[in-house]
């Protein structure tokens, strides 16, 4: 007996070996895996013909599309990104009725005036004419007039180089893959034949959109935020829309990143990813830079009633901040000198309306709807906090209407800085 167990402990040692062999071999095989791949950002490429004949009017649908909101006095628009627009019927807001669907493949955000809608479809801007409902068409398509930058995707090294638009393509996006690394040289530096590492950077009466808005109309002009300049463009005659010129900015604000537009009478107020910049639209065709109010970098809509402006700072991985999360009270009644009056500490503070000085604020992880009293500039007050998810409203005379991903949400105005919900359209 004891002779058997000597024997069988001896065969059992003999599998140690080929045990730790066999654990080594996978480890190595996976660091090795780890070591010599990892994810690329391969380009999506579409042709801009495809682009432009995808373009269609259709009946109403559901969407799975973050969006924005604009509002007329007659409709409201839900604008997905990059997947088009839904028009709702929206005299009655407690039923809100799904009315037709604009497809736009690129579109990020709107304006209305009168019966034209104006649309931006990645480089192009679009304008529809909405006087009639039910025959709903296309009139003008402003070819290569607006800028747009694919959305890169985030904490990815590297981009693959093997991939290039012609010039009747555009890249439209990002997907990402699992490739060989680079081979370095010495010191380093990558080959130059294989892919390389790059940074993350990536006539009638007008509606009303979100704090997070970029398209503004003034009169006859319709203004269009970019990167670092404002496109103005023409639309004295709707169906024969031109491209006016760009007005850059960077002069002005010294490389900030401008990201919305709110105006208020003659003046435009854009936010920006350093500031917060007044400009004197009274030459409609010839907006005039008039002031700013700087801050640290971070991500920053504005909304302006009266001789008050209220801007939200908040960290993000697009922005970059360095301060902590706040809204920013601003006295603007000297429009030349624009001064802070108070700073309230907010958690994830995003979009944002303003009436009859209660401010209704959008917070982020969870942070839900805030209501302040901003009768005192000079402290705010946290008066109600409302749960639903939501990322911007727009603060009518009204009622208010918020949205969230795939749902709007119209609450009526209650005693007390309260909210009472009053209709939620669910995507």
């Amino acid at each position: 007996m004891i002779e058997y167990y000597l024997i069988l402990k001896s065969n059992q040692m003999k599998k140690i070996p080929f045990i730790l062999l066999s654990i080594s071999i996978f480890f190595f095989s996976s660091c090795n895996k780890d070591k010599f791949f990892a994810p690329f950002a391969v380009p999506v490429i579409k042709s801009l013909q495809d682009i432009r004949q995808s373009v269609k009017v259709e009946v109403a649908k559901e969407t799975n599309a973050d969006g924005k909101i604009y509002v007329t006095s007659k409709y409201l628009f839900y604008i997905a990104k990059e997947s088009g627009v839904h028009i709702f019927d929206n005299q009655n807001p407690a039923q809100p009725l799904n009315k037709l669907f604009l497809n736009i493949e690129g579109v990020h955000d709107i304006a209305v005036k009168g019966n034209y809608l104006y649309a931006d479809n990645y480089v192009d801007l679009l304008v529809f004419d909405i006087s009639d409902m039910n025959a709903v068409h296309l009139v003008k398509t402003v070819e290569n007039s607006v800028e747009f930058f694919p959305e890169y995707p985030k904490s990815i090294e590297y981009s693959a180089n093997d991939k290039y638009p012609s010039a009747d393509e555009i890249i439209t996006g990002y997907t990402t893959e699992m490739r060989k690394r680079p081979r370095p040289r010495r010191g380093g530096i990558f080959t130059q034949y294989e892919d390389v590492a790059i940074a993350n950077n990536s006539g009638g009466t007008t509606g009303t959109g979100g704090s997070y808005a970029k398209f503004q109309i003034n009169r006859n002009a319709l203004y269009i935020t970019e990167s670092n300049n404002l496109k103005v463009f023409n639309i004295s005659n709707p169906a024969q829309t031109i491209f006016d010129k760009p007005v850059y900015l960077n002069q002005w604000m010294g490389g900030g990143q401008f990201e919305t537009l709110f105006k208020q009478g003659d003046y435009l107020f854009i936010g920006s990813t350093n500031g917060m910049y007044v400009v004197d639209a009274t030459d409609e065709f010839n907006p005039q830079f008039l002031s700013a109010f700087s801050h640290a970098t971070s991500c920053d809509p504005v909304v302006v009633d009266g001789t008050t402006a209220y801007v939200t700072l908040r960290g993000g991985t697009t922005c970059n901040a360095i301060i902590p999360d706040q809204i920013n009270v601003i006295d603007i009644t000297d429009m030349a000198h624009p001064s802070l009056v108070s700073t309230y500490l907010m958690n994830q503070p995003m979009g944002l309306g303003v009436r009859n000085n209660a401010i209704y604020v959008c917070s982020g992880n969870g942070g839900g709807l805030n209501v302040f009293d901003a009768s005192n500039h000079t402290t705010l007050s946290l008066k109600n906090t409302y749960t639903d998810d939501v990322t911007d409203v727009i603060a009518l005379d009204s009622h208010l209407i918020a949205v969230g991903k795939n749902k709007i949400i119209q609450y009526s105005y209650g005693d007390n800085f309260t909210l009472l919900p009053i209709s939620t359209v669910n995507f």
